[in-house]
């Protein structure tokens, strides 16, 4: 079959999207790929299709449990043959796959890379045919990538052994550094590439200063996403826990998720949050890469991400469905004082310090800035946007800027003439002239600076320091002496060879809204009574989804139920022409769809009439 037959067939689409055929093709001739696309745009259908048409299995390594699993389910519910070998297997089903592997009843087969690495497993491989090796999740071989795990350095060695299997190496977010570790370390340099445009045009991205975290989120979710699924990113195992009970105490659904919790309970959680349609997970990085939930509207950072890499993977978990969704971030200075003393303590030569500091000077400067931040986020990847976007928080309302080049000038002075070992507490009561005991103990109030910035007022001060530690004017110090030292980019301010502009922090208030220009959201469109039906649907799709064991979203996805909504097929054959039917789930669902959809004509026609 054809790769366009085996599309309609298995998954029930008519065209591919950007790149995909032209990888597909790529991997049927027998050639290497390395493929970047954004989360949520059908990565895995550039080697599943492959995999089916190719002689052998295909092997996906991928590092993330949960993921190979619902992407088998899927999979099979699509009426392709699937497999996956991992430590959640006990050993009689494991040797359960591996016989059907061998006997030919298996297209594609997930394996982790601890389970690819092991020596039972290569010795496996001798015995069948291998369509292709797919490697997920490919930033993982990067030590300058956000996830870094050793077990894929390994990875091109077993590969060499099959010179004649092609390869494609696929990931989400890379910069150009990272990329370039990738096809060096997976020994692709001479791979085709395939880089897709970053843009989510779906989601609208903001940033606000931090002030009352909690009350802020709960403001922002009881506003915006009342009964929504969403995930809320902060640092530590305590934070997630705390956030999670405080939102159940404010009567929302939600639950914590790290890495402290035992197996049993993550699993179990992660299950709820991908079949439950209103719950709120609060989580640690530990929660996230595996999940393929499409109708998450909302990713909330409470703490700095990592990197850029780390929150565009974060926030692209949001609207994975095409629908309107919001990826919102509160900051503050104490979080950028945090993120430098983790870096500064981080383990790694000065080299990786310096990459790392980069990344995270351009996380805090997509933080600070005062143009478009979908212009920022895809050009740090590279990729040049025609600003405005007129879907963030800087493109929807007017975000002023300031010469600040005196009151840097000031900042920086005082910082050095109290000794580089103050914060910005300290440093505040000292511009503005506040006499207080430790000051005079001190004797800073004999400073040059000492009420040099009554202008300012102490807030403003507190915005002046957050923005010369993002931009690398300030640094922070470690060890016993805390407090904000003096870097190589502070000389040319204090010498006013360079001029410093700042950020007016925006501030909104309790009862504003963000004037956001997203699209309607899925059901805005319909009228009362295909809203009825689109409900009605959504019921029938939960009740099947519980009864196999899956999330919803494995039976059908809301883009496909308002199709159905739309065009209300009445055959088994109109059904087909819907987006996202495939032959297998026309027959295993259709006729209790089409049922329920000629039930619902009923029960409009009905209530017509009443009218």
């Amino acid at each position: 079959m054809q790769p366009r037959q085996i599309l309609k067939k298995y998954f029930g689409y008519d065209t591919f999207r950007e790149h995909q055929l032209e990888v597909i093709q790529k991997i049927l001739d027998g050639k290497d790929a390395f493929v970047l696309m954004p989360t949520g745009v059908g990565k895995s259908i550039c080697y599943q299709i492959p995999s089916i048409i190719r002689q052998g299995v295909g092997l996906v390594v991928s590092p993330l449990i949960a993921l190979m699993q619902d992407q088998v389910e899927a999979l099979r519910q699509n009426g392709a043959l699937a497999e996956f070998l991992n430590s959640s297997l006990p050993h009689k089903e494991v040797q359960l796959v591996e016989k059907r592997v061998m006997s030919g009843r298996a297209d594609i087969l997930y394996v982790a890379p601890e389970r690819l690495l092991s020596e039972s497993f290569q010795r496996l491989l001798e015995r069948f045919p291998i369509a292709l090796f797919a490697i997920d999740e490919a930033h993982c071989v990067s030590q300058w990538g956000h996830d870094f795990r050793p077990e894929y350095l390994k990875i091109s060695e077993l590969t060499d052994r099959f010179p004649n299997v092609p390869r494609i190496a696929l990931t989400a977010t890379a910069d150009a550094v990272t990329r370039r570790d990738i096809l060096m370390k997976l020994k692709l340099t001479h791979a085709a590439r395939f880089i897709s445009s970053f843009d989510r045009a779906n989601i609208c991205y903001r940033v606000l200063l931090k002030s009352k975290d909690k009350r802020q989120l709960h403001h922002f979710i009881q506003n915006e996403h009342p009964g929504e699924p969403g995930i809320v990113y902060v640092r530590t195992r305590n934070r997630a826990d705390q956030i999670a009970s405080w939102l159940q105490k404010q009567g929302m659904a939600a639950l914590s998720y790290h890495a402290g919790l035992d197996p049993h309970t993550r699993t179990t959680r992660q299950r709820r949050f991908l079949q439950d349609d209103g719950l709120i997970i609060v989580a640690t990085i530990a929660f996230g890469m595996g999940i393929d939930k499409s109708d998450v509207r909302f990713v909330a950072h409470l703490d700095l991400p990592a990197s850029m890499e780390a929150y565009y993977q974060e926030t692209g978990r949001a609207g994975r469905d095409g629908q309107p969704a919001d990826a919102w971030m509160v900051y503050s200075l104490s979080d950028v004082v945090a993120m430098r003393k983790l870096l500064d303590q981080s383990e790694g030569d000065e080299a990786f310090k310096r990459i790392q500091r980069q990344k995270l000077e351009a996380l805090l400067g997509y933080c600070e800035t005062i143009t478009c931040r979908r212009e920022a986020l895809l050009g740090y990847f590279g990729e040049k946007y025609p600003a405005p976007c007129s879907n963030c928080d800087n493109c929807s309302r007017t975000v002023e800027a300031w010469d600040g080049s005196i009151a840097a000038q000031k900042a920086l002075s005082c910082v050095y003439r109290t000794g580089q070992r103050f914060g910005a507490a300290y440093l505040t009561d000292v511009l503005t002239g506040n006499p207080n005991l430790r000051i005079l103990n001190m004797r800073h109030d004999r400073i040059k600076t000492f009420g040099a910035g009554k202008e300012l007022s102490r807030e403003e001060w507190r915005s002046v320091f957050r923005q010369l530690l993002a931009a690398g004017m300030l640094s922070v110090n470690l060890g016993k002496i805390s407090g904000y030292r003096l870097t190589e980019k502070s000389w040319p301010v204090l010498r006013g060879e360079r001029k410093v502009r700042f950020r007016k922090d925006p501030r909104l208030t309790r009862n504003e809204k963000l004037n956001k220009a997203t699209a309607k959201h899925k059901t805005d469109f319909l009228s009362d009574h295909a809203r009825l039906l689109f409900e009605k649907l959504r019921r029938l799709r939960l009740d099947i989804s519980k009864r196999l064991g899956v999330p919803p979203y494995v039976v059908f996805h809301d883009k496909t139920l308002m199709e159905m909504v739309t065009h209300k097929p009445k055959t088994r054959e109109e059904f087909l022409w819907i987006s996202g039917v495939g032959e297998q789930k026309a027959k295993q669902f259709g006729d209790a769809f089409l049922k329920a959809i000629n039930e619902g004509e009923g029960d409009s026609s009905r209530m017509d009439k009443k009218e």
